[in-house]
């Protein structure tokens, strides 16, 4: 049974499934975190080195962030919706719509983020390049 679960596995592998994109260029601190009934409360800085992306994903919960440093794009899975965020610009994710945040400029992006996620819940999900042609 386990060469048979072995040999499944590879050929998901090498059947072009598509795989989560890796971030790059991204370092996160958590400022301050807490639950309050069914949900966890997370404050965290973001920074996102030029040139780099958190990869595709998306959130369990609601997601509001300021940023405080540089310019932030963010394309949805359709490909062709750009939102691009200035230094002071606000922002709020809904749940479950996978995206992608990006600097391309040429310093580092710096966002403070409030998760508001489902009690246990990752404060994110990688999920796999829609069809998108820059990653």
């Amino acid at each position: 049974m386990r060469i048979v679960s072995a040999v499944l596995a590879a050929l998901l592998l090498m059947s072009g499934v598509a795989h989560a994109t890796p971030s790059r260029g991204v370092t996160g601190k958590i400022l301050a975190q807490w639950t309050v009934g069914d949900r966890d409360f997370v404050v965290r800085e973001i920074t996102i080195e030029a040139g780099g992306s958190t990869g595709w994903h998306h959130h369990d919960g609601t997601l509001y962030a300021v940023v405080k440093k540089g310019v932030l794009t963010r394309t949805l899975a359709d490909c062709t919706t750009n939102f691009v965020h200035h230094r002071g610009d606000t922002l709020i994710e809904d749940p479950n719509h996978v995206h992608i945040g990006r600097n391309l400029g040429t310093s580092p992006m710096v966002l403070e983020v409030l998760y508001v996620n489902p009690t246990g819940t990752p404060l994110s999900r990688d999920e796999p390049n829609p069809g998108c042609s820059f990653e």
